[in-house]
């Protein structure tokens, strides 16, 4: 519940200190509706003001700025200082230089996040591809705008869009600008929302021009035809799958797979990638391959550089001697940045409410959008033409008598009479009569007016062209048509990104690059892990622990054997032996809870080797019970380091122990009862912290204190102790105090 302070009532008659009935209480509201009230005007108000495009490409911050621009005289004018346009800019969006200079930034040239920027830069203006090169600021860097941008603003004068004014009525600026091209698909476009996210990918301008004509032509036309996918300034190389593609072009949501392009230059066995993902920059991929060669995982790589310079983005890496480069790349492009994927989520500001839509939705608002401002230029220059020819006719009728119009004007004795005279001699209207006498006395010839009225035929013929028009789609679709077909000529350009295809796909397994040999595993009652090799152990056998620790678990695997370190707090951490360097037996090793980064509190409880995860771990409890897990049951498809809930905490666990199959388990008590039984009467549980069943039943308070694995010649030594069923309390042994002799 939120609480709402009430509004005092007015009070009967105005007293000196009297009591104002409510003052001061606190009124129950639901959260809901106060969320409703508060919180929904000022999601959508950043949803429609700040972070989505609308249906003419731009949002709010990049339309103030183009159109400051334009009014500037900087389409056909000369550069100007950045500062003088982010001053202007301020006038029509008030949320400081700053935010004002980094909208630009991203339009300009120079920083090369767009395919057709509308910002021609000189100057530092950083790099899309770059997260630490930083741009110049405003006081040092030049712009003016793209030719482009007369596609923009062709139309803007002819009453196509509507004005608002601006946040303080003194003047006003564009709701939307009149777009020629649908520039929504042309240049990408990312905002974050409250609760959305939009980010629209670019498209080559010429595919979406053409695909704009085709779907005018036929709404059946598809798109794939001629909208071959993503185009990206920075190139790269993109995925062709025609079925995510179709998925995007209908839904809008979906995603793209990049891959960076490379050269390998064989004298100095170096690899050159010159074009990168449009998700990542050159500093992430070059800090990801740096921690894969630091953890080995990498170790064909000699040398890493940044060669970016005034030519463009160039990251060299030098390759080891017997290093295949193409393999390499490969398994760069699986663990770094340098294949990457494009989330699209095409949300779209139509009529001021956010719509998710595909390609072909967003073209059909556009052409919809263009029509209507077509509809409306042309509906403009049809009442300026008719306005014309109104006044040319009245002109007209001057002609049949100049003398008497002179005449009228000079016998006139009050100036205010002039128009009402002429309107009475010649029978024209105000409109008419006003601009016959506002021509200058020069003019007053036939010549002149013989000229003038020569364009009534004209004019008359283009008002019955303009009247046709509108009152037919057809010929708006073919003079949108026209344009954008024009725009092709002008603006088209090859694409930047290429395809690469399913089958170039080469799959590279991480594991088959791990050195494949034997070793042994120890692992110290305190913690200390060793991964020693047969040879080093021919050299020294005696192993080396700090005083007071001791080996508490030895293994025979080999270095591409997972590792599974279990915690006295019932959680498992996954590492892999490759990870660990070899170790002699004269060093005290890795500290295993500093390595895998333990909890505060934590210590290892056990330690589990496995290539495939087969067998079963088998978890005796403390309160005579014993639980069978299968192996299977800690393998993870993501590579989590850390599982919590590796068994149950219920009880405290005695012993734990990896078993292939079946085996027979020997459970000792407190009070010197013990019971041996075979690992086949458990049924394995898929729950990791399962308690498992009762296996030994305590009695006098006593508790299940040690456990052992039994071999099955001891257990048939031992068999008075052995039982076909479970639960049992077990017998008092005193034949067997010594673990030694029974365990291996």
């Amino acid at each position: 519940m939120a609480r709402k302070k009430t509004e005092p009532k007015a009070p009967a008659k105005k007293q000196s200190n009297a009591y104002i009935e409510g003052a001061g209480l606190v009124q129950d509201e639901r959260i809901t509706l106060s969320l409703e009230k508060n919180y929904m005007p000022y999601a959508m108000s950043v949803l429609v003001s700040r972070a989505f495009p609308e249906i003419d490409g731009f949002k709010p911050s990049h339309r103030k700025l183009l159109y400051t621009m334009y009014k500037m005289g900087l389409l056909n004018g000369k550069l100007t200082k950045s500062a003088n346009i982010v001053g202007s800019t301020m006038r029509l969006n008030p949320h400081g230089d700053a935010a004002i200079y980094e909208t630009m930034v991203r339009l300009a040239q120079g920083n090369e996040a767009l395919l057709h920027p509308y910002v021609m830069s000189k100057g530092n203006f950083g790099k899309a591809y770059s997260r630490d090169m930083a741009y110049a600021a405003s006081r040092y860097t030049e712009a003016k705008l793209m030719p482009i941008c007369a596609e923009l603003f062709g139309d803007i004068d002819k009453d196509t869009v509507d004005f608002v004014p601006n946040y303080d009525n003194t003047t006003t600026e564009p709701t939307l600008l009149p777009v020629r091209f649908p520039s929504i698909l042309v240049n990408s476009n990312v905002g974050i929302g409250v609760s959305m996210a939009s980010s629209v990918c670019s498209f080559n301008l010429t595919e979406i021009c053409e695909s704009t004509i085709g779907l005018m032509k036929n709404k059946d036309f598809d798109l794939l035809e001629t909208l071959k996918g993503p185009d990206f300034p920075g190139g790269a190389s993109l995925l062709y799958d025609e079925e995510e593609l179709d998925r995007i072009y209908r839904t809008g949501k979906g995603s793209v797979k990049l891959r960076a392009k490379y050269q390998f230059d064989k004298a100095s066995r170096t690899l050159e990638i010159t074009e990168i993902p449009a998700t990542t920059t050159v500093e992430a991929i070059i800090e990801k391959i740096v921690a894969l060669v630091k953890a080995g995982k990498i170790k064909e790589i000699s040398y890493l550089r940044d060669e970016t310079d005034i030519n463009g983005l160039k990251i060299g890496i030098d390759v080891k001697k017997g290093v295949d480069p193409d393999k390499l790349m490969q398994k760069l492009y699986k663990l770094t940045p340098l294949q990457d994927a494009y989330s699209c989520n095409f949300y779209i500001l139509v009529g001021g409410y956010p719509r998710i839509m595909g390609v072909y939705d967003i073209l059909g608002e556009w052409i919809k959008f263009r029509m209507n401002c077509v509809r409306r230029r042309t509906a403009n220059e049809l009442d300026q033409k008719k306005q014309k020819l109104h006044l040319l006719k009245g002109l007209g009728k001057i002609l049949l008598d100049i003398d008497k119009a002179i005449r009228i004007i000079r016998e006139t004795d009050e100036e205010a009479e002039v128009v009402p005279n002429l309107m009475i001699g010649f029978g024209i209207d105000e409109i008419q009569a006003e601009y016959v006498a506002e021509i200058k006395l020069r003019h007053l010839n036939r010549e002149y007016i013989l000229k003038r009225t020569a364009e009534t035929d004209k004019l008359e013929k283009d008002i019955a062209e303009l009247e046709e028009i509108l009152g037919s789609d057809r010929r708006i679709k073919n003079i949108i048509i026209a344009e954008l077909k024009e725009i092709i000529k002008k603006y088209g350009q090859p694409r930047r990104t290429q395809f690469f295809y399913k089958t170039d796909i080469e799959e590279v397994s991480i594991e088959e690059e791990v050195p494949d040999y034997q070793c042994k595993f120890i692992l110290s009652d305190s913690g200390y892990f060793k991964k020693c090799t047969p040879q080093s152990l021919r050299m020294a056998s005696d192993q080396k622990f700090k005083e007071g620790d001791f080996q508490s678990q030895e293994i025979d695997a080999s270095n591409r054997h997972d590792l599974l370190f279990f915690t006295n707090s019932a959680t498992v951490y996954k590492t892999k032996a490759s990870a660990f360097s070899d170790t002699k037996a004269s060093a005290l090793g890795d500290y295993i809870p500093a390595v895998l980064s333990f909890d505060e509190g934590e210590s290892v409880f056990s330690m589990v080797a496995t290539t495939d995860y087969s067998g079963y771990l088998l978890f005796c409890f403390e309160n005579g019970k014993v639980a069978k897990v299968p192996l299977s049951a800690y393998e993870t498809k993501t590579n989590r380091k850390k599982l919590a809930n590796a068994y149950s905490a219920k009880s405290r666990l005695v012993a734990m122990f990896h078993v292939a199959d079946n085996a027979n388990i020997m459970l000792r008590t407190t009070n010197g009862r013990a019971m041996i039984f075979s690992t086949a009467l458990l049924l394995p549980k898929a729950a990791r912290d399962t308690i498992g069943v009762q296996a030994m039943t305590c009695k006098a308070k006593s508790v299940v204190d040690r456990a052992f694995i039994v071999s099955d010649e001891k257990a048939e030594e031992l068999k008075k102790y052995k039982s076909k069923t479970i639960p049992v309390a077990g017998s008092f042994a005193k034949d067997i105090e010594d673990p030694d002799q029974i365990t291996f």
